[in-house]
Formats: C-alpha cells, structure tokens, sequence
C-alpha cells in the first residue's frame, strides 16, 4: 500500500486496489539488498545461480526446459510465461500468477521457471561460471562491474544474476523461461517482475 495525492490509500493497482487478493503472489518491485535483507531476518539466504538453475531443473538433465524439450507439451503452459505475440497479443495471465498456478517440478518447487525472474548472489558475467569455478572473490569486484556494464551509463552499479525468467518472457523475442536462461540486474532496481526466494544450506 502506498499513500496516493489527496491522503488516498493507493494498492498495487492505484487507488481503490488491495492486496487482499494478492497475498499468494510473490512479492515484487525488490532490489537486491531488500531480498538479502529478508533472507537475513529469515534465517536464511538468497541462492547463488548454480543453486538456482540446479533447483529448477528438479533432477531433469539435459532437457530445454524444466519439463522436457517442449515450450508446452501438449499445447498446455507448465509456467507463467507470456502467451500470444508479445507486446500486442496478451493470451496468458498477463501478470504473476498465485504461486502453485502451474505444476511443481521433479523437487517438488513451485515456479522456479516464469512467473517472476528472481535475484542470486552471482555478479553477472557475459557467460555462466562453470561448476568448478570459485565464488568470485572481492579483487575481481572491477573487471566484473566492467563486463556487466559495459554498453550502460552506470558502471559503478553492480549487475546481479536474474533467474527463472517470468510472465513478460515470450518465444517470439526471448524464450527465457529456461533453467540455464539468465539476466543481469542492476543490485539497486526493483521491477513489476522481478522477485526472490529463500535457501539455506541443507
């Protein structure tokens, strides 16, 4: 909720709104540190990217997506991505769905493909880290800001790996509602469709 002109009690869709109706979808508009700062008070912690593609395969190796080989098996969405031609065509939800609107995967997580894309610890790269790399240490902290900024304006914002991908993810321009898809995220932007989930050590 937030306090509109005039005193006026504003919800996520303008005045007049709630989120009564809400309160199963994942929050959105986080910056990084908002979801680090949770993760911290929860006991817990964001996961890194390897983590994160790891869950969401749910024990398929191999496969496209984290359901096998096809967008929609059977004609049938297995994640909230964006359905029609996008920007113009909306057949789908259209918005983050109720977390549990689509079938969990082989681990049994809900969402972990579409829907929201979600924050991880990595600094992004141009391409994935390997498993056998090490974390990235604070002495490459400059040559990866460098990389991850290189065609913007503010360099001196570090880029954080976004997963998942989420309901704006179409295959006419970006099929990123992959387990291996990724994205670079200033640490200091929120966005409509970019959430976080907790992990800890097992």
């Amino acid at each position: 909720m937030a306090l509109a002109a005039g005193g006026v009690v504003a919800g996520p869709f303008g005045p007049d709104s709630t989120v009564d109706q809400r309160l199963r979808h994942p929050v959105v508009h986080i910056a990084y540190e908002d979801a680090v700062a949770y993760a911290e008070w929860a006991g817990k912690r964001l996961p890194s990217e390897t983590e994160h593609e790891y869950a969401a395969r749910g024990g398929l190796t191999g496969a496209r997506f984290a359901w096998g080989d096809e967008p929609y098996p059977d004609g049938i969405p297995q994640a909230n991505s964006w359905l029609g031609r996008f920007p113009y065509e909306n057949l789908g939800v259209g918005d983050a769905a109720a977390v549990g609107s689509y079938p969990a995967n082989g681990y049994g997580l809900f969402d972990m493909i579409g829907n929201v894309w979600e924050w991880t610890t990595d600094f992004y790269t141009p391409r994935h880290l390997k498993l056998s790399d090490k974390p990235v240490d604070a002495g490459k902290r400059a040559n990866l800001l460098a990389a991850a900024s290189a065609q913007e304006d503010f360099p001196q914002i570090p880029r954080r790996v976004l997963k998942g991908g989420s309901q704006l993810c179409s295959p006419d321009y970006c099929l990123r509602f992959r387990p291996a898809a990724r994205s670079p995220q200033a640490e200091d932007t929120g966005m409509s469709h970019i959430g976080f989930r907790c992990a800890r050590d097992a």
